[in-house]
């Protein structure tokens, strides 16, 4: 496996690897770009020649016009980095295909996939596996399904020796799942803390999924969790953000003394306006799966939910004015023309 910095990012590319296949890798245009190794021009006759080594630095750059967007820093979880901040599932997709399609419009670079035997191989004997770009996405691996802490630490363990064997960054993290009940898929409290504790202390990155009580999410961070996930509303629900007030004070108690830490909002999505409305509140990502896969245009719904993060994110940066009870008129009241007497 070859690990290289792109673009001041991370990634890991299959080796040896020469930049011509870096660039077709990519789905660039060479002739449209320029690319530097370790701050030394590659002219485009000689991509086809130069192999990349471990550790090397490698710049693609294009033109644009002039001015560009507002510069955001990586959402940080641990030891990843990730520029898009809208993470997705893998399951209840029509096709394979179809997935692929939709994780590729969403901009995302993290997915979830249960561990699962049925998960593993389909009815047509292909793997899930054969359908995501391991070069270009981090797995997540999601104990989903598990109702006690026994059995969320045994899948995540599974899927750490999993994606161990495949080389895949993920397989230092989590997304840590012990529900209550099957009806309602809230978190139970005493098992989801019982399974953090455990697995932090066998070196998992944890990214916890957990209702909106701020007391728990707190207890979650200082037990080690990497990062809460407060739920917008039940899984698969669609019902949005139910209770903005229990986000905002978990946000309040997460972030107290330390800023970037990361929250995301896990669950309950339903449409754009739900996500833009979570990064709008200061959310730092949101997770979900069911809002595309479901919707009756997933395609669609994936570029939808890829503009809403970002668009969220840029307006809690920008600040939104204070909201008024009376109307504030944005055009100067001097020099009106008066009607005459």
């Amino acid at each position: 496996m070859l690990r290289i910095t792109l673009n001041s990012e991370p990634r890991s590319f299959p080796s040896p690897l020469l930049v011509s296949e870096l660039l077709r890798t990519l789905g660039k245009d060479s002739r449209k770009l320029a690319v530097e190794v370790n701050r030394v021009v590659v002219p485009r006759a000689e991509q086809e020649k130069r192999t990349l080594a471990d550790g090397d630095e490698v710049e693609i750059v294009t033109l644009v016009g002039g001015g560009q967007p507002p510069v955001d820093t990586p959402l940080a979880i641990g030891k990843f980095r990730f520029a898009s901040r809208l993470f997705t599932g893998t399951g209840k997709y029509a096709s394979n295909e179809l997935m692929r399609q939709c994780l590729d419009a969403s901009g995302c670079e993290v997915t979830t996939v249960a561990v699962r035997r049925e998960r593993l191989i389909d009815k047509d004997g292909h793997s899930l596996l054969d359908s995501l770009d391991l070069t270009k996405l981090t797995i997540l691996p999601n104990t989903a399904g598990c109702f006690s802490a026994d059995d969320a630490i045994r899948h995540a363990r599974l899927a750490r020796e999993l994606l161990t064997n495949l080389e895949n960054p993920g397989a230092g993290w989590v997304k840590l799942e012990c529900l209550a009940d099957k009806r309602t898929l809230l978190p139970d409290p005493i098992d989801t803390l019982k399974a953090t504790e455990v697995l932090v202390k066998e070196g998992f990155t944890v990214m916890v999924y957990t209702s909106d009580d701020p007391i728990l999410a707190k207890r979650l961070k200082e037990a080690g969790a990497a990062s809460v996930m407060p739920a917008g509303s039940p899984i698969g629900s669609g019902q949005g953000i139910l209770n903005p007030n229990n986000i905002r004070i978990c946000l309040e108690y997460l972030k107290e003394n330390d800023p970037d830490y990361p929250v995301i909002v896990d669950a309950g999505v339903g449409t754009a306006s739900d996500v833009s409305l979570a990064m709008e509140l200061g959310c730092d990502g949101v997770l979900l799966n069911t809002a595309i896969a479901s919707a009756q245009d997933p395609l669609r719904m994936a570029w939808a939910m890829r503009y809403a993060t970002e668009a969220g994110r840029l307006a809690y940066l920008a600040g939104r004015i204070p909201k008024r009870l009376y109307a504030n008129a944005s055009s100067p009241t001097e020099g009106l023309i008066r009607p005459s007497s």
